[in-house]
């Protein structure tokens, strides 16, 4: 892993917080500054950790003392997160909101039929 791949993968990060989280900001750095409460705090200190090391390795003397299996956990653990949803999981949850809103409609009918029926002396 070089220092170039380090950097990528912070501009990786960077890019998905503006897709994903709508978060403005030109590097990972100012991207945390700016909206990193809305990430849950483990993801918030990988990615800060991943800025630091971005950070690092312009320094040449810096970028020696970089662990590079930590920083590509923090990377892993940023990815998990902030990936983009695929197509079927938003079919999936598509239909499990159609079915609730159904279910939610038919049962206030159904509450709405019952009333009525209380109210005119039929029950």
């Amino acid at each position: 892993m070089t220092g170039q791949s380090i950097e990528q993968m912070a501009a990786r990060i960077a890019a998905l917080m503006e897709d994903r989280l709508g978060i403005g900001g030109e590097t990972l750095s100012q991207k945390l500054r700016r909206g990193g409460r809305a990430l849950p705090a483990r993801v918030r200190h990988a990615a800060a950790e991943l800025a630091e090391a971005a950070e690092q390795m312009r320094h040449p003397r810096f970028a020696q003392r970089v662990d590079r299996a930590r920083i590509r956990r923090a990377y892993d653990r940023c990815l998990h997160h902030l990936r983009p949803i695929g197509a079927g999981e938003r079919r999936w949850d598509y239909l499990v909101m159609l079915a609730a809103r159904s279910g939610l409609a038919i049962l206030a009918a159904l509450g709405l039929v019952i009333a009525a029926l209380v109210w005119r002396g039929f029950v």
